[in-house]
């Protein structure tokens, strides 16, 4: 799709009616400013649907890309046009969670369409008691669960979940220092035993 001029595209505001009444009657006139209209008339009619241009619902898909580029996201041009615009809309949301569990969780369900939950292998611990054990170290691996939104559909739902995405995306999110793994399952965890 291009921005460009729109054959017979009339303009909402013609300068031929805006002259005085002396060059009403003036053919000349109102060539040349009919002329004016036809080059006006896109960038007038672009202004004024400017709100739908800046909106993900509204926009044109091939201007998906730059709304995107505005809020600091990266939506794959393979995705579905719904899946783009969903994506860009929640862009803000998902930054303050980035890095999170909840991040990662919110991610998965707008991008792979699965529930998840996350076992995070780092982080530190405490205790309240001085000269207690150690804690075992840290398994060193982020452990991503997910299941089909539609749980309980069995084995066509699990094959519907693409864990190669999945994996993507988790490790995309995933720290440095950690590896990331991604079983998918039937349904949530505690429906199937842990």
């Amino acid at each position: 799709m291009t921005r460009a001029a729109v054959p017979g595209l009339p303009s909402r505001y013609p300068i031929g009616e805006l002259l005085p009444a002396l060059y009403a009657d003036d053919d000349l006139a109102q060539r040349f400013t009919a002329g004016l209209d036809t080059v006006l008339a896109p960038v007038l009619s672009t202004l004024d649907n400017l709100p739908a241009y800046v909106d993900p619902a509204l926009a044109p898909a091939d201007f998906l890309p730059w709304l995107a580029s505005w809020v600091g996201v990266e939506a794959d041009p393979a995705w579905p046009v719904e899946l783009r615009r969903a994506v860009v809309a929640h862009a803000v949301e998902l930054h303050r969670w980035r890095g999170t569990r909840r991040g990662l969780v919110e991610r998965l369900r707008l991008v792979c369409g699965v529930h998840a939950e996350v076992r995070d292998g780092g982080g530190a611990t405490w205790s309240a008691e001085p000269g207690a054990a150690l804690p075992p170290p840290p398994t060193g691996e982020l452990l991503v669960r997910v299941w089909p939104v539609r749980a309980g559909d069995g084995a066509d739902a699990v094959d519907a979940v693409d864990a190669h995405r999945v994996l993507e995306v988790a490790a995309a999110s995933c720290p440095a220092h950690l590896t990331c793994r991604v079983e998918v399952l039937p349904g949530p965890p505690e429906e199937i035993g842990d």
